[in-house]
């Protein structure tokens, strides 16, 4: 989630609005929420960050939409643990009809299809080397796997290794890396039978 967080701030083109952004309360304990710096940083380059908890995933849907409708909101980015197709494609066109960006954030295990216009699956990758300390982290690298685009069907399933300009703040494609293909994603039965050492706990 953290990768994916990363990975949309830093794509994002700065909105004309306010970014409402939402959260579905189990994500943000399972993940935690975002650095105060990073929020003072992204409040002072956008006109508003306005952020919303909610308990169900019914109320996350509900209160995006209303987000969306508004008139207010520039950027809504929504965090929800499940979405099915008739959700997404009434967001979708919501989000169509009223001109405003809409980016879903859902959790790595999220199976199933959507309406949107493109769906990415990404995950992080070790950062750039460091050209002044060795020992300290270098730029910001996500691998992102994009696996739908209606505006570019042919481009299903490309695997990019993308960096993070921190002059520009913009992204930019890594040439060079080993872009191995995605890794299969396990069914519930097989993760389930995993051993319990390699369950994730807490």
């Amino acid at each position: 989630m953290s990768a994916m967080t990363g990975f949309v701030l830093a794509a994002a083109a700065p909105p004309a609005g306010a970014i409402v952004w939402i959260r579905q309360f189990n994500l943000y304990q399972e993940h935690g929420g975002l650095l105060e710096a990073g929020l003072h940083a992204l409040s002072a380059q956008r006109p508003a960050v306005l952020g919303v908890h909610t308990r169900k995933s019914a109320d996350t849907l509900w209160a995006t939409e209303e987000a969306i409708r508004s008139g207010a909101a520039g950027l809504v980015i929504t965090e929800v643990d499940t979405l099915d197709f008739t959700a997404s494609r009434r967001l979708t066109l919501a989000a169509s009809r009223h001109g405003v960006p809409l980016v879903l954030l859902l959790p790595w295990r999220h199976q199933g299809t959507s309406a949107a216009t493109a769906r990415w699956r990404v995950s992080a990758r070790p950062s750039a080397p460091n050209p002044f300390d060795t020992r300290a982290p270098g730029a910001l690298r996500w691998q992102a796997v994009l696996e739908k685009s209606r505006q570019a069907p042919h481009m299903a399933d490309r695997v990019f290794n993308i960096e993070l300009d921190n002059e520009t703040l913009s992204l930019r494609v890594v040439s060079g890396l080993a872009t191995d293909p995605p890794a299969p994603r396990k069914t519930p039965t097989e993760r389930q039978t995993l051993p319990a050492s390699y369950r994730k706990t807490g």
